[in-house]
């Protein structure tokens, strides 16, 4: 099996599980805070991003504080923060954005494997404002049914893609915010050059996010050049001593 087709199999168990026993949208939710507003900003934006560990690296920063993270993020010029909540793969936790959103102003994207509605009723529940869509997970009509749950619920979506086909899917969808993924989620290789491929291939009037592999400002650079408006970057940030002035060296060379 594949890495995705694994992932698969564990997210089917746990929608079962919040099926039985589903997350209360009930009370006094956070507002909204707009992904798309925030990268829609004059040059290249950053989604930063909160991870404990990785399937290729293992353990990254499995120590982390995501709140003091977070802060450091918001004050060295991320748009927006993107928050591991996979645990099996990434050590990640819902508990990580409740605890995040009321110490910072910025939008919060929840980064999983999302198949369900339920998980973006969860999703909203938790405090976050966004949710990641990976095509090679979803087909159409699911992606569909997603989307229009997201928008029901106040909230918007990043949808990734890898290949030319599912630029294609995504760009028939209602999907605003599109991701190109330079990191192969079959092989979990990455090739910079896939985005300078298929960047230029998705229109202007979506938002276009270089997702994967950038680790100094020329890969910010090379991302910029392809036609991306924004990046998501985690390796590289939860790596370096100083996560915030890494990420400010990034944006400002």
């Amino acid at each position: 099996m594949s890495f995705l087709d694994r992932v698969h199999v564990e997210k089917e168990a746990e929608v079962a599980a919040l099926l039985d026993a589903p997350p209360s949208l009930a009370g006094d939710l956070p507002a909204i805070r707009s992904l798309s507003k925030a990268l829609s900003s004059t040059g290249v934006s950053a989604i930063a991003e909160i991870k404990r560990s990785s399937p290729t690296r293992g353990p990254i920063r499995p120590d982390l504080h995501p709140i003091d993270i977070a802060k450091s993020y918001e004050q060295n010029g991320a748009a927006a923060i993107s928050v591991l909540t996979d645990r099996p793969h990434f050590g990640g936790s819902l508990n990580d954005i409740r605890d995040i959103r009321s110490c910072v102003d910025l939008p919060l994207l929840r980064k999983d494997f999302l198949i369900h509605p339920i998980q973006i009723d969860e999703s909203r529940a938790a405090g976050a404002d966004a949710i990641l869509l990976i095509v090679a997970m979803l087909d159409d009509r699911t992606l569909h049914t997603m989307l229009k749950h997201c928008t029901q619920l106040g909230m918007e979506a990043l949808v990734e893609v890898h290949t030319a086909d599912e630029l294609h899917r995504a760009i028939e969808s209602p999907a605003r915010i599109i991701g190109i993924n330079n990191r192969d989620l079959q092989s979990l290789e990455i090739d910079l050059g896939n985005g300078e491929a298929l960047l230029p291939q998705c229109p202007s009037d979506r938002i276009r996010v270089a997702e994967s592999g950038v680790f100094v400002r020329k890969d910010v650079e090379r991302m910029t050049r392809a036609g991306a408006d924004a990046i998501l970057v985690g390796s590289s940030l939860m790596l370096a001593d100083n996560p915030g002035h890494a990420l400010e060296s990034l944006l400002c060379g």
